[in-house]
């Protein structure tokens, strides 16, 4: 249920984890492959709710149009009449078009659940379709029983969590047996890949936040640092493998592009 009482630094407060494991990360302002440190998780998921106003805008801008297809790739993973979680909903962009499904939408930020919860049972309204779920909580400690979800869905979320594996042994707990998880998030093919990507975000999508939200302090500055300290396709196919992922695999969505999609199954 949503929970609007806690805000993102109470829930991690919470989470007797989240001080214990967390590498020193001080040369990279918080960042590495495998996570992000608390203060810097906190100081980006302020920054993650001042994109709500522009949010679906800029990200239409900074993917020349293609986030709708990609989303649409992801969503076709999906059968009538499953049960599916979506880590890390934001403000509901993606789990407003999943069409005959048991929706749960999971995300530390109240502000963005609000919007998310706004947008998404309106659109099942119209379909006459139950509202969705929605439960405010870390993906690294995702209050739901263990085995309960057909599919997990992560629409560029996962390059925001504190700690990736953490996160995926969470999403392995909550799936069925022979349920899948299917991500959408940014890509690295290899390091000149990563390279090019992240000129592409410290330059093209700031000069077009910038158009977008008139001003210069805007909060995609921060954001690109989260893709500078990403990983590459191979290191997180090893750690999906690592939790227990079977038949896993990770590519880029088309050729020459910065979204890459990640699908594993948990054994029967």
């Amino acid at each position: 249920m949503l929970d609007g009482s806690r805000g993102q630094s109470d829930i991690s407060k919470e989470c007797g984890w989240c001080g214990s494991i967390m590498s020193k990360r001080a040369a990279t302002g918080g960042y590495d492959p495998s996570g992000i440190d608390l203060d810097a998780w906190t100081e980006l998921e302020e920054q993650l709710e001042a994109t709500i106003p522009d949010y679906d805008r800029v990200n239409r801008l900074m993917t020349f149009g293609q986030d709708k297809r990609w989303r649409r790739n992801v969503r076709n993973h999906a059968t009538e009449g499953m049960k599916v979680l979506e880590v890390g909903c934001g403000p509901g962009s993606f789990a407003e078009d999943l069409v005959g499904l048991d929706v749960t939408c999971l995300d530390p930020s109240d502000a963005m659940l609000k919007v998310a919860k706004k947008r998404v049972d309106g659109a099942r309204a119209t379909r006459g379709e139950d509202p969705a779920a929605y439960v405010q909580a870390l993906a690294e400690d995702i209050p739901l029983e263990d085995n309960t979800f057909d599919m997990v869905f992560c629409l560029f979320s996962f390059r925001d969590f504190q700690d990736k594996k953490k996160g995926l042994e969470e999403i392995f707990r909550v799936l069925k047996p022979g349920g899948q998880l299917v991500m959408c998030d940014a890509g690295k093919a290899n390091y000149f890949h990563g390279l090019a990507g992240r000129i592409w975000m410290s330059t093209v999508v700031q000069w077009m936040a910038r158009w977008v939200t008139k001003t210069k302090d805007h909060p995609w500055k921060g954001l690109a640092r989260s893709y500078t300290y990403y990983g590459t396709n191979k290191y997180y196919r090893n750690l999906m493998k690592d939790v227990g992922f079977q038949d896993v695999s990770g590519r880029l969505l088309y050729p020459f592009m910065m979204s890459s999609r990640f699908r594993g199954r948990k054994p029967q």
